[in-house]
């Protein structure tokens, strides 16, 4: 199908000039050599328009064109011949290796360097002098240096395409490791504002169920307390978040980030708006040295205690709820037990957010996570959060 495509507009404008230029030469009797077969001057005219006709073929045919082309040029030379159809063949020759394909690319060359060999031999045997090897010079000149050029031409235009091809892959992976950044970013985001914001709006629900519940004058005011300060601090948190993320600024964690220093403040507010529902939240701090450990191991610590501590105030029995923090080589432990079992009074719904959110944490550090009931020692059995979270890259081991 290729072989009749209409012809490029350059094609066409090359056989315009090779064939205009040949009737100038011609028009002027000057031509290549004499004392041919076909000495009629009006005969160097037909391969002069074969080959013209040849150049509109050089880009959707160019194999066809170089073997009719080489053909018409052999027939050129029992012609007085023109200077503008050698030209011409030169240009088909190094179309053919440009154009035409790989493997034609790769044998072209190595053909007209052998025809340039043999025809330089060849003719220095015959005439035995050293003029012969002009012919050979002519003869690699009209055929090897146009493949050579055309071979060069191909491996410039295959290494631009193969770098084009490259930036556009790296291109793509840019903007894949993008997007997986930004996906990465949401998640990391919608943690962030589902810690903050579940454990107030908890204590919001639960209070103003036992609110709306009880019909005590003091039961009321103190509900509407404890939901009034949670109100507060959650919107406080929010507005901190948003802030954040209008910033847009270089640094993606949050420049408050809590830490362990302030696990005091949330067990506090949490013995606050559990003590209506017979919870007794304590802390037990056994850690040697109590000191700073890595921003993303604190954060990880506080926001796991603050999930566990919800999730208390939500589902567990009345009784004691102990938050542990322990120490142990480069391995910090957590852990947040609660009594296991239903409850009288209101309740928060759930939606399992949290475990998993405290999964994806532990899991972002490299560390272990348990969560589910075990037994305690009087026969009974507590809820437990454990988590172990390495200080250090590679603590946790394998």
């Amino acid at each position: 199908m290729s072989t009749f495509a209409r012809p490029h507009r350059h094609d066409v404008l090359i056989a315009v000039i090779g064939l205009c230029g040949g009737l100038v030469l011609w028009l002027a009797g000057l031509h290549t050599q004499g004392g041919r077969l076909l000495g009629a001057h009006w005969v160097a005219l037909v391969p002069l328009a074969v080959m013209a006709g040849l150049e509109l073929l050089r880009r959707s045919a160019p194999q066809t064109a170089l073997v009719i082309g080489t053909l018409t040029l052999v027939a050129d030379q029992f012609t007085t011949g023109s200077l503008a159809t050698v030209l011409m063949f030169t240009d088909i020759m190094y179309a053919a290796v440009l154009y035409g394909t790989p493997a034609a690319a790769r044998r072209i060359p190595v053909t007209t360097f052998l025809v340039t060999v043999a025809v330089t031999i060849g003719f220095l045997a015959w005439f035995r002098t050293a003029e012969a090897l002009l012919i050979g010079v002519v003869t690699g000149l009209v055929s090897f240096c146009p493949a050579i050029t055309g071979v060069s031409v191909r491996n410039h235009r295959e290494a631009a395409e193969t770098a084009r091809l490259r930036a556009d892959q790296t291109a793509l992976l840019a903007e894949m490791d993008r997007a997986q950044a930004v996906t990465a970013e949401r998640s990391r985001m919608a943690r962030e504002l589902h810690d903050m914001v579940a454990n107030h709006l908890s204590a919001i629900a639960i209070h103003s169920t036992a609110a709306l519940a009880i019909d005590d004058p003091d039961t009321s005011r103190n509900a509407l307390g404890v939901i009034r300060q949670n109100s507060v601090d959650g919107l406080a948190e929010m507005r901190r978040l948003i802030g954040l993320l209008r910033a847009g600024g270089a640094d993606t964690r949050p420049s408050a980030a809590p830490t362990l220093a302030s696990l005091d403040t949330l067990v506090d507010q949490a013995g606050a708006n559990s003590a209506s529902s017979g919870l007794a939240v304590t802390l037990t701090d056994t850690r040697e040295e109590p000191g700073r450990l890595p921003a993303p191991v604190e954060l990880a610590a506080y926001r796991i205690v603050q999930e566990s501590l919800t999730n208390a105030l939500k589902h567990a029995a009345p009784g004691p709820v102990t938050v542990g923090l322990g120490r142990s080589g480069n391995l910090l432990t957590v852990e947040v037990t609660s009594v296991f079992g239903s409850r009288p009074g209101p309740r928060a719904p759930g939606s399992g957010a949290g475990l998993v959110g405290m999964r994806e944490r532990v899991a972002l550090l490299g560390g272990r996570i348990e969560a589910g009931p075990v037994p305690a020692g009087d026969g009974t059995k507590v809820w437990q959060v454990r988590a172990e979270l390495p200080v250090e890259e590679g603590a946790l081991g394998t």
